[in-house]
């Protein structure tokens, strides 16, 4: 397996991988979905499409063979900040160690752009996955940051009270 930029060949294929992982009954087959949290779509292809054509975004992909595997998007936020989001397992691989490396392989790469820092957001109600971020050095900062319930975008929550809670490491 591999960790590279993805290109806008993989953009369904990355698509596909990232609604598995997250929505429906795929995500479940894993332990890090939002199914019970939140319906509809984790992204579409146009958002994936704005961030291959964004040069602040750099969307990785890990490879087995010619199969993704995993992904995560980091932005370049400037000053020494990078964004880590849409980390990404094929549920059928989670708990083999692949979450693990692609999270440390994305933190060598934002530090290879000039981050100092990393930073997410993770939903509250997701202990077991903030837990698994804290114990892979990511603290909690205190900010909460509200959950855009009425964006399509997103999802469509199950419940009222999603918020996030933004994570935060040191490089």
């Amino acid at each position: 397996m591999h960790l590279e930029a993805a290109s806008i060949d993989d953009l369904r294929a990355l698509h596909a991988l990232i609604e598995s992982a997250y929505r429906g009954d795929t995500a479940r087959a894993g332990w890090s979905h939002e199914a019970d949290l939140l319906g509809g779509q984790r992204t579409d292809l146009v958002a994936l499409e704005a961030m291959l054509d964004d040069p602040l975004q750099h969307v990785l992909v890990l490879r087995d063979d010619e199969l993704l595997r995993a992904c995560v998007v980091l932005t370049d936020k400037g000053d020494g900040l990078a964004y880590l989001g849409m980390l990404t397992v094929d549920p059928e691989r989670q708990t083999s160690g692949i979450g693990r490396m692609i999270l440390a392989a994305a933190e060598d790469h934002a530090a290879a752009l000039g981050a100092a820092r990393v930073e997410m957001t993770v939903i509250a109600q997701r202990d077991e996955l903030i837990e698994w971020y804290e114990r892979r050095g990511y603290v909690r900062t205190g900010d909460r940051r509200p959950f855009p319930a009425h964006d399509p975008r997103f999802g469509f929550p199950k419940r009222d009270d999603l918020v996030f809670l933004v994570l935060q490491k040191t490089l």
